[in-house]
């Protein structure tokens, strides 16, 4: 059932996720098929997401934009009440946003921890969205555990010695969740991109596909759109790295599935869920977080690992 609804107001658009920026030629979306997609968003009951570049937009687009209740998701520097996209090396020193989204890679995540902890304590939320997903190596991902390892002595020492547990994804989201929390591209978030048509989120309009379909009666013209829902994933409905993003996009990618992950992706999800658990432990330890449900040990980091 879809809940979002995704808007890019440009071609340049800040990118939120794994997919990378577009080349920077400028496409804005049009005033009427501005108009049409916020007509379409309250109609349905969608949370509005504005995705916008990082140009000033016209005052024509931002006088529709504030015709209705929205996010607004923009690239440093943005206005304080929005979701801000920066690049780890560009991260803001002073907090006025909520939310932040870091974009970076496991090299430089392992490099710049010290940014991150600090920007954790900063922001009411942070997320760390990894980029260049299709060349990470074991080696890559044997580091992206040592980063982990060190934040969850950094979470359990800062939250010990009296600041509230943070709101950060790759850690702390495991530790409040029983059940799975992803994306949910195709299923419950759907995007309009500045061509005006629908897709399933902005990386695959970047790739070129087809777009989507809207039907009154019928909903979402999607073909297999069963496949983008949890319950028809045999892999991840069973599982229980709840943090996962679980993007359909990186599934596509690397497997040609929208519903089967990569190896990749499962081993970073685990590692994540891993040392989430080990947070957990340690929060215990200092009397903390003593009600919270338990998370099993696992003996692996890739459920295909124990297929028979």
């Amino acid at each position: 059932m879809l809940k979002y609804l995704i808007v890019m107001l440009d071609r340049a658009s800040v990118p939120f996720c794994h997919h990378e920026p577009a080349e920077k030629n400028e496409g804005l979306i049009s005033a009427a098929d501005l108009k049409n997609a916020i007509r379409f968003g309250m109609k349905e009951n969608l949370v509005i997401q504005f995705v916008y570049p990082d140009r000033a937009i016209p005052a024509e687009l931002e006088n529709i934009i504030e015709t209705i209740d929205h996010v607004k998701i923009k690239p440093y520097p943005s206005g304080k009440d929005d979701v801000l996209v920066a690049d780890i090396g560009a991260i803001p020193q002073k907090a006025e946003n909520e939310t932040l989204v870091i974009r970076a890679s496991i090299q430089e995540l392992a490099e710049k921890v010290s940014e991150v902890e600090n920007a954790i304590y900063r922001f009411k939320r942070v997320n760390i969205i990894l980029k260049e997903p299709d060349s990470i190596s074991e080696e890559d991902a044997g580091a992206y555990k040592l980063f982990l390892d060190r934040l969850t002595y950094y979470i359990a020492g800062q939250t010990a010695s009296g600041k509230e547990l943070p709101q950060f994804n790759l850690l702390t989201d495991r530790i409040l969740l029983d059940k799975m929390n992803n994306c949910g591209a195709g299923d419950e978030s759907i995007t309009i991109a500045p061509d005006g048509k629908m897709y399933v989120c902005p990386a695959f309009y970047y790739d070129g596909d087809a777009p989507v379909e809207w039907d009154k009666e019928e909903g979402l013209q999607l073909p297999n759109a069963q496949l983008y829902r949890l319950d028809h994933a045999p892999i991840c409905r069973a599982c229980d790295a709840f943090q996962c993003h679980r993007c359909v996009w990186l599934n596509r990618r690397r497997t040609l599935e929208v519903n089967t992950p990569g190896h990749t992706q499962c081993i970073l999800s685990h590692h994540e869920r891993n040392a989430s658990r080990n947070l957990l432990g340690r929060l215990r330890e200092a009397g903390i977080a003593a009600t919270l449900k338990d998370i099993p040990e696992l003996d692996y980091l890739d459920p295909f690992e124990i297929v028979k």
